[in-house]
């Protein structure tokens, strides 16, 4: 089992790719918040600034791409202190409808900059320290590129599938998004603290023994010292160094792993509510429920119910 995909399958990290761009100076666009999303825009021709909160704006260069996680807000502009524009109304003025190409000023001439600009979306309620530790910006310069193979080859396929725009484009790009999201990640992973020592965690080769036991057999009635065991460490040394990596303690990363599974496993209909708590490690669906509505604000009935809505 690979760790990480096991985390991303499990979260339903799926790719949204939604506007491309010819952007001619002068302009700047505010685009809004959009919650339980991670933006990207790639800048294939030209340059432009990106801000997010009160942080200085980010430079983003031609082969440079960024990605803005919880959905925050921003501001993409071609200098970095223009008044921008709010999103749907340069899209309204200018008869932008979502389809092929979003062009502000004449044309799509040498000198404009040209974006992808996607999302990043997970299943509603997706949590995990990947998530949480990811800092307010990732930016992979061109220059990193040249040392992630994957993820260069990746993104000049998303641009030439950009410029062909022939059937399928979209759907080749989703699915390249997807792929970008996860090289991105482990190629800015120094950009925060945290979410380095997450990544270590992943391919420790003790501490990811541990992670793997708790994704492999999530029921099992896993306690510090058992887990302790299977990373071949004592007890005590064990509870620091995942600590430490990770983030939290080994049972509080069982507990939450444990009801994101849960809530994977409702979305299908065949699998009764008794049995999804089995399959996670609850003897008693009363208290699978208890634990699912502290985590989540309703009963894995009502998630079910409202997601067949």
């Amino acid at each position: 089992m690979d760790l990480l995909s096991d985390i991303l399958d499990t979260l339903a990290l799926r790719g949204q790719f939604y506007f491309r761009t010819c952007f001619n100076s002068p302009w700047s666009i505010a685009v809004p918040e959009y919650p339980d999303a991670i933006r990207f825009h790639h800048a294939v021709q030209g340059e432009c600034f990106v801000r997010a909160g009160d942080g200085a704006a980010l430079h983003l260069r031609q082969g440079d791409l960024m990605l803005v996680p919880a959905g925050a807000a921003h501001i993409i502009s071609d200098t970095p202190d223009r008044k921008p524009a709010a999103l749907e109304n340069v899209m309204q003025d200018t008869g932008y409808d979502g389809g092929g190409v979003f062009i502000v000023g004449e044309g799509c001439e040498d000198k404009a900059t040209q974006l992808m600009c996607g999302h990043f979306s997970f299943a509603e309620g997706g949590n995990h320290p990947l998530l949480r530790y990811l800092p307010p910006i990732l930016h992979l310069s061109a220059r990193m590129r040249t040392n992630a193979f994957w993820l260069d080859e990746a993104l000049r396929l998303m641009a030439r599938q950009m410029a062909a725009d022939t059937p399928g484009t979209d759907a080749v790009i989703r699915r390249m998004s997807e792929i970008i999201f996860i090289e991105t990640v482990r190629c800015c992973a120094q950009q925060s603290a945290e979410l380095a020592r997450l990544m270590d965690a992943l391919t420790d080769p003790k501490i990811a023994r541990a992670i793997l036991a708790m994704h492999r057999d999530a029921a099992s009635p896993w306690t510090v010292e058992r887990l302790a065991s299977q990373a071949a460490m004592s007890r005590s040394r064990f509870a620091e160094r995942f600590q430490e990596l990770v983030g939290t303690g080994p049972l509080t990363y069982l507990a939450e792993w444990r009801l994101q599974m849960a809530r994977s496993l409702l979305r299908d209909q065949r699998i009764s509510v008794q049995e999804v708590a089995g399959r996670i490690g609850y003897q008693s669906p009363a208290a699978f429920t208890r634990a699912f509505n502290n985590m989540f604000g309703e009963s894995p009935t009502r998630f079910r119910d409202r997601i067949a809505a």
